[in-house]
């Protein structure tokens, strides 16, 4: 049986990870901008650091990323060469809009994703738009306080009508916010939330989490009138908690943190506020600011279907005190039974099968996998190659057990982009040694480098699974 013939295979990057050229053609600056590698990343990314400038203490890999501001047409041609069927990429909002709040997009910021875009259906590729990834310009966090403000949804919806205007008939697929639970994890990165001293916070971020909620919903609605052909998903951080023993209280630990993960796709995808999360928030005092015809709008303007990314599964548990494992900002338990990254993430290919089917049977919606893929350091060989038999081996499992979820339980998947399919910058740390492309740049930690594209030995095998439509996953290693 195997996948549907237009089954979307391809990669995925990230605006604020790949672009740079953070000043160039009246862009404006970002939140991601000013995050710096280092042990303040993470105390910003959560909101707890106010920094919403560079200075001269830090080194910013988001500046220039990988430049694929002026190599664009390079690394596309490449994907093309893999016979990349869809490229999952975001807009940098600056671009469109350099302070967030004006009547006017900014014309070249348009331009350069005119020709993005016009790039990839040149090869065939079919463009699927992340409108919102990490991404929030610093002047609507310095005047509104981020998505804690109601002011921004208006902002957000000047936005997307004007994507939806330019880019009808090339764009069909669009998802509203990337991994928009994490939230509630790393609050500056995804809504760009600075916490002042004895403020709520937990109010401040579902403030937030509602405002991202009803923009996500309208951006749905003027999607859909714009372009009846328009599909728009909603985006999860997916990955299965697991009960860490038998114990109930354990398993109604691992209920409440799936809960947890899902309550956003369940607004999105259901369009009403869950009972139990209405229970939760009430009982802890949390009010979520309903204005007239939010309800209306959630319920009316669903998304189409469900994009997810997965790296791995995780583990609760109802005691503290357990060996933890890493993960992609999410604390998890260690699993014993699974191996891990070089960061400790765990891998685990039959948790990928768990959790798309979870997804599934939850919604009931088209899935997409839109994030995959395998952190690791990548050393060239004296003649230059690159063997990453580990990338290959971590890919081909989790596509043998998304092959699985389609033949044996009947999943309906439109596609899967691998995540970072060039090498970027890492969110959750913003190193450029942690990669996860098909092909290699050569940059390092520090920004130093040539920028050099060159191929992995992943890079022929993944041309290799696309052309087979999956089929032929094998390899030789060494």
């Amino acid at each position: 049986m195997g996948f549907n013939k237009d089954f979307l295979w391809g990669g995925a990057t990230a605006a604020n990870q790949s672009e740079g050229g953070y000043n160039a053609d009246g862009r404006g600056l970002a939140n991601v901008d000013v995050v710096p590698i280092g042990e303040d990343r993470y105390p910003i990314i959560t909101g707890k650091m106010k920094h919403l400038d560079f200075d001269e203490e830090h080194f910013y890999p988001a500046k220039e990323a990988i430049d694929m501001y002026h190599h664009y047409k390079e690394d596309i041609a490449l994907f093309g060469e893999m016979g990349f069927k869809s490229y999952r990429f975001s807009l940098a909002w600056t671009r469109i809009f350099p302070k967030g709040d004006e009547a006017e997009p900014n014309e070249a910021g348009l331009q350069f994703y005119d020709n993005l875009i016009d790039e990839c259906l040149k090869y065939g590729i079919e463009p699927i738009v992340t409108i919102t990834h990490f991404d929030m310009p610093i002047y609507l966090i310095k005047e509104y306080g981020g998505w804690r403000s109601r002011k921004v949804v208006d902002f957000y919806k000047n936005l997307v009508t004007v994507l939806f205007n330019r880019y009808k008939g090339k764009v069909k697929y669009w998802i509203t916010f990337n991994e928009i639970n994490m939230l509630l994890h790393a609050p500056f990165m995804g809504a760009g939330l600075v916490f002042e001293e004895g403020e709520n916070e937990e109010q401040v971020k579902y403030t937030a989490a509602h405002h991202e909620l009803v923009a996500s919903a309208l951006a749905t609605k003027i999607a859909h009138e714009v372009d009846p052909e328009n599909k728009v998903g909603c985006m999860i951080a997916a990955g299965q908690y697991y009960p860490n023993t038998p114990n109930p209280a354990d398993v109604r630990q691992a209920q409440v943190d799936n809960q947890e993960n899902y309550f956003f796709i369940d607004v999105q995808s259901r369009g009403e506020y869950p009972n139990y999360a209405l229970k939760r928030l009430f009982n802890e005092g949390i009010e979520i600011p309903f204005e007239e015809g939010d309800k209306e709008l959630l319920k009316e303007h669903t998304v189409d279907y469900i994009t997810f990314s997965y790296y791995s599964s995780r583990v609760s548990a109802a005691q503290e005190g357990q060996e933890k494992a890493g993960g992609n900002i999410f604390d998890s338990i260690k699993n014993p039974y699974l191996e891990e990254s070089e960061w400790g993430w765990q891998i685990d290919p039959i948790g990928f099968r768990i959790t798309i089917n979870e997804l599934y049977d939850r919604y009931q919606k088209p899935l997409f996998v839109v994030e995959n893929g395998l952190g690791a350091v990548d050393t060239p060989r004296a003649d230059g190659s690159i063997v990453d038999d580990y990338r290959i081996d971590y890919l081909k499992q989790h596509i043998e057990a998304m092959k699985e979820a389609v033949d044996e339980d009947g999943v309906e998947l439109l596609g899967y982009t691998t995540w970072g399919c060039i090498d970027l910058v890492s969110a959750s740390t913003g190193e450029m040694k942690k990669r996860y492309g098909f092909i290699y740049v050569d940059r390092d930690n520090e920004g130093n480098g040539t920028m050099a594209r060159s191929k992995k030995k992943s890079f022929d095998w993944y041309k290799q699974v696309i052309a087979s439509n999956g089929e032929k996953v094998d390899y030789t290693k060494g």
